[in-house]
This record gives structure tokens, C-alpha cells and sequence, in this order.
């Protein structure tokens, strides 16, 4: 008999598209989202090193902040995009913990490989990953204390999250002084958790710990020549307006003259319209004019001669928070004085920061604006000491509006993997192997927070493992002597929110990327040779 030929199935997808199924996209998704995570595990925990990227024109950037690394990398493969976009999440979110959620999703993910080596279906993981995130965030508030009681313990509590931020940063050479800046900052706003208010302006020269906090506004542009450099009790007009009323802005005007005094003429009706602009201007009672765009030498000397302030070009951002801050409307047009609204603030005078001389706004009406002065040796450790500090900024916003915190150091991922343990033994058939993975995913946190220090990983861990189960659920790594030790003395604390966070999407992350099982990608676009 003749054997029948095999025949290719149909194909639907276009020429040159890739279609992965069954064990081998299981495969490119696992081993893609465990590289992303190994790309940053190094960067984990007071001990974690940096990275040095460079950009396709060249560009360096130094960091070890998880989002930052993630975001600055060219992947091809779709579960470590994923990755990515949760770690984004959790920055915009709550600022913090972008390392721990890459990692925890891919150890995850390493847990899960194995299961579904053993014919363990997906969602049967899925399911068994639902039941222990329940019982490890149940663990988390259980273990989660009030730290708002007391309004002078507050403070105290606030310096110790912020400390334990910093610590893994590029500042924590000195982040007692860093620690009590963001503390200072935070608690102006009063609780309502704008960080807009709080400017970060970055100055190269001296050292990090020449940085500090100032009250008020500082705008980092100059003054108008001849004119006062200190202002008491300032009325602020803020402008976004043209003041080159001097230009026919009619695109291909041309003015036919047959003297030159008719040019004299045409100049001097430009000029009068400027400064009848600029009398509209002072008509507002202002004695402070700061514009958006640029102030010509016409109306600067005419507002000199008034001993009117005028200040040119601060720049959107400037324009914006000034706005904010002094309590003033940004105007256009000035036809109505009446209805325009000034700014107000008490004192505005010129000030050294380094060789540069910039403008200083004190007594502002929004009592919350601040500006936090960075100094540094270089752009890049200005640029990586800004980004420290906004994580800060961002976890202590967190934690004033969310007053739970827990404790650090590895403490609070043993406690989920004992609890979530204890619901795996109680649990029957193929959901208990998935439950004790994820316990297991919990514990590379701290494995990975003691490799980073050179210690030995799996006797650290294990120890901590018996010091919770002997009822010590304060425990947790102590990084400097590589033992553990009792975290609540060592005052090293963190917010619960961002904790949660980080718990919740990463489950969500990882629970995404199991249950894919084909892998389809489009065929390159073609590009003609022309």
C-alpha cells in the first residue's frame, strides 16, 4: 500500500510572522521574564550595585533604580515588556519597590517552570498563586502597625522609612541628612501629598552633603538690569505674553517708505506700543513682573526706571509652579487690571548657589513650596542622587496618607512564606504545590538581599526561617555584620502600601505570563531597496 504524503497545515499567518505554541512559548516567556529579573536582581538591598547604560547617541546613565533600568533597556521578547510595564506601574504608583516586583514575578515564574514540566496546568497554578496572595497579604496587615498615634513618634517613624529607602540609593553615605530633607519636605505639604510644591534643583559642585531644603521658591533665572534685586512684600504679576510688539507679524508685509524719517516713525509707533503695554502692566499694582517669554531691552529699561522687578523667560515648569505657589493667575492680556489676579509672597531676593546666582521667593502663600538643592561632582550624580530622593519623596507621601508601616530587611517576606506555608499544608490536591512555589518565590527576597552582600544566602534565610517560627517575627537581615537580628531596633521600616503593591503586581504579573501558550509575532515590515 502506498503510505499517504504528509501535508503542511494551512498557513493563516503572513509570510515571515513566527508562531510559537505549547511547551516552546511557555519556554521563550519563562526564560524571558527570569532575564529581566536577573538584569536587576544585582541592584536589590543596601548592599546592590549600579548599572552603567548608554544610549544609542551615547548618552550615560548611572542608576540602580529598577524603573529606571528597565525603562532605558530594548527588549524584543513580550514577557519581559511585561515586566517592565508593571515595574512603571509601581513607580508611578508608589514610587518604591520597582526592583522587588521584577523580581518577585520572575522567581515566580522559575517556581511555576517546574510544575508545568509535571503536567500541572496553568490555571491550576493560577488558582493555587490566588488562594497564598490572599493569605500572604492577610499576614501583611496582621503584621502592619499604626505609626500616626503619636504625632512626635510620627516624625521619628517618618526619618526610619526614609533611612531604609535611602539606604540601597546612591546617597546613603549620608542619608541621615538626606532622610531628615525629604522628612522636612514632606511634612510642609501638610498632608496633601502634592509633590509638585517640592522643586528638586539640581546644582553641579561641592558635595552631597552640601545639599539642603529651602523654604519657598527658588527660580534658577536673573534679574533685569538696574533693577532692584530685593523686593519686600511683593505683588507678582506671572505673564505668559509677547512683548516684541515691535515685529509686523503679517508673513510677508512689506512696508514701502521714501525717507528715512518714515522709518524713525514706524520705529517709534513700535516703541509706543510697547510701552503702552508695559503701562498696562504696572496699571495691574504689581511690582514684580515675571514673564514666560522673553522681556526686550525696550520695556526692561522702561520697567528699571519704574523699580519694577522684571524677570524673563522662566520657563513653563517655572510658570506653572510659581503660579502654584505664590497664589497668582498666569495672564495674557492685561485690558482689564481688575481682573487679574497677583501673586503675593514676602520676600524675593537674589542668592549664591555655588557661582551661580539665582532668585529666591520666601513667605510664599502656599506654605508647602520648598526647593531641595542637590549638590553633587557630576550631572550623573545629580542625576541618580534626584532620582533617590523622589523615591523617598514618593514612599513618604505614601506612608502619610497610608499610616501602616512594617518592618524591613527581609522580615516581612519570611512572615508572608511562613503564613502562606501554613495554608499550603492545609490545602489539598495539585493547588498545594503551587502555593508552597509561591511561599518559596517570597523567600529569593531576602535570599537575594543577603547574595547582594556577599553573605551565605541559604543559611541566613534559614536561620530567619526558625528565629519566625520560635514566635522573633521582628527579625530580619542585618546587613552590616551579615547575621540577623531584630529589626525594630535597628529602626529599619517600611510602608505597607508600597509592600502591598509590590506583592499584588507582581501575583498579577506572573499570573499573566502563565497562562500564555502561543506566541505570535508579526513579520518584519519589508523595506524596499531603493
Amino acid at each position: 500500500a502506498k503510505q499517504p504524503t504528509m501535508q503542511a497545515g494551512p498557513s493563516v499567518l503572513g509570510h515571515g510572522a513566527q508562531d510559537f505554541k505549547g511547551q516552546d512559548a511557555k519556554l521563550s516567556i519563562i526564560v524571558g521574564a527570569m532575564a529581566v529579573s536577573d538584569i536587576v536582581k544585582s541592584t536589590l538591598g543596601p548592599r546592590g550595585m549600579d548599572k552603567i547604560l548608554q544610549s544609542q547617541s551615547g548618552e550615560i546613565t548611572v542608576t540602580n533604580d529598577g524603573a529606571t533600568i528597565l525603562k532605558k533597556l530594548t527588549l524584543d521578547n513580550p514577557a519581559a515588556k511585561i515586566l517592565v510595564d508593571i515595574s512603571k506601574t509601581q513607580d508611578d504608583e508608589v514610587g518604591d519597590g520597582t526592583t522587588t516586583v521584577c523580581i518577585l514575578a520572575g522567581s515566580l515564574l522559575a517556581e511555576a517552570d517546574p510544575l508545568l514540566s509535571q503536567r500541572i496546568h496553568s490555571q491550576i497554578i493560577v488558582e493555587g498563586w490566588r488562594i497564598a496572595l490572599n493569605a500572604a497579604r492577610k499576614a501583611l496587615e496582621s503584621a502592619a502597625f499604626d505609626i500616626s498615634a503619636d504625632q512626635k513618634l510620627f516624625r521619628e517613624y517618618l526619618l526610619k522609612v526614609a533611612k531604609t529607602t535611602l539606604s540601597s540609593k546612591i546617597v546613603h553615605v549620608a542619608h541621615d541628612h538626606f532622610a531628615e530633607i525629604c522628612v522636612d519636605a514632606v511634612l510642609r505639604l501638610k498632608g496633601s501629598g502634592n509633590l509638585e510644591n517640592i522643586q528638586i534643583l539640581k546644582k553641579a559642585g561641592g558635595s552631597m552633603r552640601d545639599s539642603f531644603l529651602s523654604p519657598g521658591f527658588i527660580l534658577d533665572k536673573k534679574i533685569g538690569v538696574g533693577q532692584p534685586k530685593r523686593v519686600e512684600n511683593a505683588k507678582i504679576l506671572i505673564a505668559n505674553t509677547p512683548m516684541d510688539t515691535d515685529k509686523i507679524k503679517i508673513y510677508g508685509a512689506k512696508v514701502k517708505v521714501d525717507s528715512l524719517s518714515k522709518v524713525a516713525e514706524i520705529e517709534q509707533a513700535e516703541a509706543a506700543k510697547m510701552v503702552a503695554k508695559c503701562d498696562k502692566i504696572i496699571a495691574c499694582g504689581c511690582n514684580v513682573f515675571i514673564n514666560r517669554q522673553l522681556i526686550y531691552n525696550k520695556p526692561e529699561q522702561y520697567f528699571a526706571d519704574k523699580g519694577i522687578m522684571a524677570i524673563e523667560h522662566a520657563d513653563f515648569d517655572g510658570i506653572e509652579r510659581l503660579s502654584a505657589v505664590l497664589g497668582g493667575e498666569i495672564a495674557s492680556t492685561f485690558e482689564h487690571p481688575e481682573l487679574v489676579k497677583l501673586g503675593e509672597c514676602e520676600l524675593i531676593e537674589e542668592i549664591m548657589i555655588g557661582e551661580d546666582k539665582l532668585i529666591q521667593f520666601n513667605g510664599c502663600r502656599a506654605g508647602e513650596a520648598c526647593t531641595i538643592v542637590l549638590r553633587g561632582a557630576s550631572s550623573h550624580i545629580l542625576d541618580e542622587a534626584e532620582r533617590s530622593l523622589h523615591d523617598a519623596l514618593c514612599v513618604l507621601k505614601t506612608i502619610v496618607q497610608d499610616p501602616r508601616a512594617i518592618y524591613g530587611g527581609g522580615c516581612s517576606e519570611i512572615l508572608m512564606a511562613e503564613a502562606v506555608d501554613a495554608v499550603a499544608k492545609q490545602t489539598p490536591g495539585k493547588k498545594s504545590l503551587a502555593i508552597e512555589a509561591f511561599a518559596k518565590a517570597l523567600r529569593t527576597l531576602p535570599k537575594t538581599i543577603a547574595e547582594n552582600g556577599g553573605y551565605d544566602s541559604t543559611e541566613l534565610v534559614t536561620q530567619l526561617r526558625a528565629a519566625h517560627n520560635q514566635g522573633h517575627s521582628s527579625h530580619g537581615l542585618d546587613m552590616e555584620k551579615g547575621s540577623i537580628g531584630d529589626m525594630k531596633q535597628f529602626g529599619i521600616t517600611e510602608s505597607f502600601r508600597v509592600k502591598c503593591q509590590s506583592l499584588v503586581s507582581a501575583a498579577e504579573a506572573a499570573e499573566m505570563i502563565i497562562r500564555v501558550d502561543e506566541v505570535i509575532t508579526c513579520a518584519p515590515r519589508q523595506r524596499s531597496m531603493e
